[in-house]
């Protein structure tokens, strides 16, 4: 049976209004929140890896490639559930930890006690040793760039996505929205990861439907975060 927001489609407003609700007004944390995203996905992710040959024959490699917003963060929880299923991650960080604030900074710590390799990815000069990992990888995951972002990816991180869309081997899935893709309206200004899987919260981006989204989102899948999404519109409509 069909969830009532299974085909649900929201403006990047309106999903960030019903997160501040349910943080605010229902008393759910936003760390709460960022977990059930990020082990939903990695729920998806490992799905995905079960499909690939060879599979029962070792466990995966995924490279998680991090921002340093709250995209990175979901990608951090994502590289946590993954290693502690046993499988072979590592994180390139595209940011200072030291700059990492509220619940992306919280699940930095915990990955960083953990001893998942975190490698940091800032400048062009780190750039081809990653992109050797990457091309042994089953799974790269782009945590770079979340839902708030709008218009032109600058370099590095520009230089990081071509070379993420040059790779032939590896499964690419977006966490939220590929990097680079405005998520309301579809369109690239400049780069944008080309993913094969978007795995996306709450409910389908407003742009996805676009047909200038569908080269970068690839294969659409909307998981929970624990916000009782239709409960918190129906109330947010009320009060207007």
């Amino acid at each position: 049976m069909d969830k009532p927001t299974d085909h649900l489609c929201l403006t990047c407003a309106q999903c960030r209004a019903v997160d501040k609700y349910a943080i605010e007004e229902l008393g759910i944390p936003g760390v709460v929140l960022m977990e059930n995203a990020g082990r939903n996905a990695a729920d998806l992710i490992e799905e995905r890896l079960a499909d690939r040959p060879g599979a029962q024959e070792r466990p995966g490699r995924i490279a998680v490639v991090c921002g340093g917003g709250n995209n990175g963060g979901d990608g951090f929880v994502v590289a946590r559930h993954l290693t502690h299923r046993g499988h072979e991650v590592w994180i390139d960080l595209m940011a200072d930890p030291a700059r990492l604030a509220g619940d992306a900074a919280v699940n930095h710590a915990i990955v960083q006690k953990m001893g998942v390799p975190i490698r940091p990815l800032c400048d062009l000069a780190a750039i081809p040793t990653a992109v050797h990992r990457w091309r042994r990888s089953d799974v790269i995951v782009d945590a770079l760039l979340g839902t708030g972002f709008a218009g032109a990816v600058r370099e590095p991180m520009a230089e990081v996505i071509r070379q993420i869309n040059g790779l032939s081997g590896p499964l690419v899935v977006a966490i939220d929205v590929p990097s680079g893709l405005d998520a309301d309206t579809g369109q690239v200004a400049g780069e944008a990861v080309r993913a094969h899987q978007t795995v996306t919260f709450l409910a389908e981006k407003s742009g996805y439907a676009r047909e200038s989204a569908r080269a970068y989102t690839g294969r659409i899948t909307v998981v929970d975060i624990g916000a009782p999404t239709m409960l918190i519109l129906s109330r947010l409509a009320a009060a207007q």
